[in-house]
């Protein structure tokens, strides 16, 4: 037989080997780059009840709004344990009350996940900004200050064109800002002070979409900040729980009338979470003291543990989110 005459036998099993080797190779190449890869430590269980303080907390009080660096403890807003990944590389945002709470875990979070960000605050906030915009840009990411009283229409106007300038556009807007004052009885609020709760939580947010929503394509995101208030309202929070629950129906009204030009709009909603909002006149100091001590957890939240939240929302694999309430309250239940 020519020695280059193959029986049909050794072409079958010649065959038959070529196919064993393109089943087995894929295996193989995977095992091996399994083994190059470097692998994610395992990182241990903690316990949440424990995670972070628990009442009793001492008394303190400060000036409205407060700053975070003189809280005691101070809040965590992920400064030192929020790890990014790239989930928002590219993005622009502004973050209204982004100098502490969760506006700055968000703004924080947003940085270490590749976005641009600005932040507006009251401007006796000026020392908390900073240490946030110093955080943004250790990142590499632009951060820009925006100091300002939301209360005001034209700078409401003025806040959205420096954003869009200062970031080169804008596609995520985060309405966090918000006043809350304890009182113990309706007659003890002003028309004054109605008005301040009313206007920094209601009317900015209004004047602040309706400037940006000329900036926003589709994909873009606008995130609002309600409250556990919204759905169990304290006795002693009559304005400031009205204007939560008015979040929580913005966000889900304007979802609708968005949804068509793919403009997603989603709300948070915290329980407890340990902020200046509470020492600065938005709890009486016997509610500071036992501070978030009824939720099942046993303690308060802190902004970081609400950081995720707002970097889901804002990313683009949560597309099919909008008009959604993500609650975060300790296990009471709200939403």
């Amino acid at each position: 037989m020519n020695s280059n005459t193959f029986t049909r036998r050794q072409f079958m099993s010649g065959v038959g080997a070529g196919l064993g080797a393109v089943a087995i190779s894929p295996a193989f190449a995977q095992e091996s780059a399994s083994a190059s890869a470097p692998q994610a430590t395992a990182q241990p269980l903690q316990d949440p009840t424990t995670k972070y303080p628990k009442p009793p907390f001492k008394e303190q009080m400060q000036p409205w709004p407060g700053l975070a660096g003189k809280m005691d403890p101070r809040p965590d807003h992920g400064e030192t344990s929020y790890k990014g990944s790239g989930r928002l590389a590219g993005r622009k945002a502004l973050i209204t009350g982004g100098d502490s709470g969760m506006g700055r875990a968000a703004a924080i979070a947003y940085a270490r996940e590749g976005a641009d960000v600005a932040i507006n605050y009251f401007p006796s906030e000026e020392p908390d900004a900073q240490e946030v915009i110093a955080l943004i840009k250790k990142e590499g990411r632009i951060g820009l200050p925006i100091p300002g009283d939301l209360r005001d229409e034209a700078f409401c106007r003025q806040l959205v064109e420096k954003a869009v300038q200062g970031l080169g556009g804008l596609d995520i807007v985060v309405n966090n800002a918000g006043r809350q004052q304890t009182h113990a009885s309706i007659l003890d609020i002003s028309t004054e002070q109605f008005d301040w709760t009313m206007k920094t939580n209601i009317y900015a947010p209004f004047w602040i979409i309706k400037a940006a929503l000329p900036h926003l394509k589709p994909g873009a995101v606008i995130i609002g900040t309600a409250s556990e208030q919204a759905y169990d309202p304290s006795a002693d929070l009559y304005d400031y729980a009205q204007t939560k629950a008015a979040t929580m129906n913005y966000v889900k009204s304007l979802a609708k009338q968005l949804a068509p030009k793919g403009i997603r709009v989603n709300g948070v909603a915290p329980g407890p979470i340990w902020t200046p909002l509470q020492i600065s006149g938005g709890a009486t100091q016997e509610k500071v003291k036992k501070f978030g001590g009824d939720t099942p957890m046993g303690r308060p939240g802190q902004p970081a543990e609400l950081a995720s939240i707002y970097v889901q929302l804002a990313a683009a694999d949560a597309s099919y989110a909008t008009g959604q309430i993500y609650g975060s309250s300790g296990g009471k239940g709200q939403p």
